[in-house]
């Protein structure tokens, strides 16, 4: 009899502590409302180009809405088709465990109507994304969101494309280096050539 109801303790502890903390995507008030600058299928640049980004409370609901939000953060996000055969990118509805928004853009307090100017961080890599925004309340958790996209996720997408590694002021210095080397050589060749002339006179 102890023995059933120290497993009975055990499963409603393992299934208390499974479920404490964590926060459900579906669960979310869809409450806010956020903006991104970049247009559908538009393309930019890591570490060169900038994402204007608003986001607010969503007028339609009524006042006092917001009032448990202390905390709102922006991120950016993969589109599914960047996710593709790719897990470590993987959508999952369990917040805890959702790798479909990696990227930070801002995590500040709360306010409305706010916007800002993100350049694309150099580490971003080529992917098609989209913009999400979540408030927090003063426990940490996730309680409302907005995204750009669509529901399903296959509209207002833009594309970033990563930072090659290389750069043109570096291409034009191999280039200088490999011209040069190849005139040396040819000098080289020359002087030991006239040498040889010389030694046979």
């Amino acid at each position: 009899m102890e023995s059933h109801l120290l497993k009975a303790f055990l499963i409603f502890f393992c299934l208390l502590g499974t479920c404490y903390g964590d926060v459900l995507f579906s669960s979310l008030s869809h409450t806010l409302v956020v903006t991104a600058s970049p247009n559908q299928g538009q393309v930019l640049n890591a570490g060169e180009d900038s994402i204007t980004v608003t986001w607010g409370l969503n007028q339609s609901f009524p006042t006092g809405t917001d009032e448990l939000y202390k905390e709102v953060k922006v991120n950016l996000c993969y589109a599914p088709i960047s996710q593709v055969d790719r897990a470590w990118r993987k959508t999952v509805d369990n917040l805890g465990k959702d790798k479909t928004c990696q990227f930070t853009i801002v995590n500040k307090p709360y306010e409305r109507n706010q916007s800002i100017e993100w350049i694309i961080n150099k580490d971003v890599p080529t992917a098609t994304y989209f913009v999400r925004a979540y408030a927090y309340n003063s426990a940490g958790e996730e309680v409302a969101y907005d995204q750009t996209a669509d529901g399903k996720k296959s509209s207002n997408l833009f594309e970033i494309q990563a930072i090659s590694g290389r750069h043109l002021s570096l291409d034009i210095a191999s280039v200088c280096f490999s011209a040069f080397s190849l005139l040396s050589l040819f000098g080289f060749f020359l002087a030991e050539k006239s040498k040889r002339r010389q030694v046979k006179n």
